[in-house]
């Protein structure tokens, strides 16, 4: 692994290491760390991901890797979840977006977050500009709290 790799890593993992450390609060709401059960194995695994809009007060998240994403895998097979968002601790129930609710997604984060929407369509190689494009190629997931 390269130096350059090496720091990507250590920087993507370091929202993960906050949240085990009960700081996940200094995130605020932009992330939400999510505790999914293994579609193999069953065991309890954990990532952070970016908030990208909310429904009924609830975070929405995007597989920015596409549908072979293992923590939109492991929701397919399993829905229900886990969260930490803020001081929002509870249960959700993973729901993916329709295409036309997930283009609306896209047009809503690249008005709110211009430069964040320009940053990762040069890293990712996508196009906040073709939100139907987006759409149709990631998976958009709605993690609805359901109280329990």
């Amino acid at each position: 692994m390269s130096g350059v790799a090496g720091l990507q890593r250590v920087l993507f993992r370091a929202p993960l290491v906050l949240y085990r450390l009960g700081l996940g609060r200094l995130l605020g709401r932009r992330f939400v760390y999510l505790e999914h059960t293994g579609r193999r194995s069953g065991k309890p695994r954990q990532t952070v991901l970016e908030v990208v809009d909310r429904i009924d007060g609830s975070p929405v998240v995007v597989a920015a890797f596409g549908r072979r994403t293992d923590w939109l895998r492991n929701l397919e097979a399993h829905p229900q979840a886990r969260i930490v968002w803020g001081a929002t601790k509870g249960a959700v129930v993973a729901r993916r977006l329709p295409t036309a609710e997930a283009r609306d997604v896209f047009v809503r984060y690249r008005d709110r977050y211009p430069r964040a929407a320009r940053m990762l369509g040069r890293r990712l190689g996508l196009n906040f500009d073709d939100p139907d494009a987006l759409a149709a190629s990631l998976p958009v997931v709605h993690l609805a709290l359901s109280g329990g």
